[in-house]
């Protein structure tokens, strides 16, 4: 397959297809959790569908000192690695092309949940993001559109302005893509120094740790639901490593779904010891939110869970995420 690089809207619209077109949007520097997005579309848009993979650093997303003028552009590679992932084509049109007569004067406005975790550490980066996706979605005209989890707030947000602004568009996510040692991958990640990616580590490692503190107290509360209401409820409990001054099955049963307090407690334990390494990690936020809209949520919670983290290693900004589910109460 050759995949052609295109420059404007027009030269993508000429274009024939018979099947669904599916489009993996990027600001480029492509690495193999791109390539999975694009392996993905191609699955979804078929033989007879279309992949367009999307390459644009857009300036209305980065805020003053962030670091638009440094992000990596490397259009050439990231053409070749779109065409062996399965892309028909690469659509990488100027900032001119995207916002004729300057930066547009009506935007989308993010809402209240783009001024949480990182909305509030990056004032408007939401409102210029949901922009530009808009925009590209009008001008790539897709049936399908996918983004990875690891940017989890913005996949909510990108899945409510669909759903809130009548789009049309399937938006799909697809999983988070790490290295061996659980780092997951950005483009940001090549500006680490070896030291700095040893720190960074703390960010996935944090994760897997509250991960980990949930899984074991969501089969604690599982294994006690199971405990017949009957005077053994004592002692069954206490071979399972509860004290019997707290040994009534059917209040262990009900209580805390996971414990959603612990399971920060874990990850910021992590987190606090990668504050004392050489060079240290910064910590900007922990947070265990509902993705709905990216509030906290308490310890009496259940369903769908988000814990996300972002730090600062050096002068690098990184974030992750893990989703995480909290058991309903029986």
């Amino acid at each position: 397959m050759t995949t052609t690089l295109l420059r404007t809207a027009d030269e993508l619209h000429v274009r024939t297809r018979a099947g669904r077109r599916a489009v993996v949007m990027t600001m480029g520097a492509l690495h193999e959790g791109h390539a999975t997005l694009i392996r993905t579309a191609r699955e979804i848009a078929g033989p007879d569908g279309e992949v367009v993979v999307t390459v644009f650093v857009n300036p209305l997303q980065f805020g003053k000192g962030e670091d638009l003028d440094r992000y990596p552009r490397t259009l050439d590679a990231d053409v070749k690695i779109a065409e062996q992932a399965g892309a028909d084509a690469v659509f990488a049109p100027s900032v001119d092309a995207v916002y004729p007569g300057g930066e547009p004067q009506v935007r989308i406005s993010a809402g209240p949940m783009g001024e949480r975790l990182e909305g509030a550490s990056r004032p408007g980066h939401f409102d210029g993001m949901l922009t530009v996706v808009a925009k590209l979605l009008h001008l790539t005209r897709p049936d399908t559109a996918l983004f990875g989890q690891k940017d989890a707030q913005q996949l909510a947000l990108i899945r409510r302005m669909a759903r809130d602004l009548n789009f049309g568009i399937e938006i799909v996510a697809v999983p988070t893509v790490r290295e061996d040692d659980g780092l997951a991958l950005s483009s940001r990640n090549r500006y680490l120094s070896p030291a700095e990616r040893r720190t960074a580590l703390a960010l996935s490692q944090a994760l897997f740790a509250g991960r980990d503190r949930h899984a074991a107290q969501e089969a604690l509360r599982a294994r006690a639901r199971e405990v017949p209401a009957t005077h053994a409820r004592a002692e069954a409990l206490s071979a399972i490593g509860e004290s019997r001054a707290a040994a009534d099955a059917h209040a262990v049963a009900k209580a805390v779904p996971g414990a959603a307090a612990a399971v920060r407690a874990a990850a910021r334990l992590v987190l606090d010891e990668a504050a004392r390494l050489n060079p240290p990690l910064e910590l900007d936020y922990l947070a265990l939110v509902d993705p709905s809209d990216f509030t906290e949520i308490g310890d009496d919670f259940t369903g769908e869970a988000v814990l996300a983290v972002a730090a600062r290693v050096g002068t690098t900004r990184l974030i992750d995420n893990l989703p995480l589910t909290f058991g309903a109460a029986s």
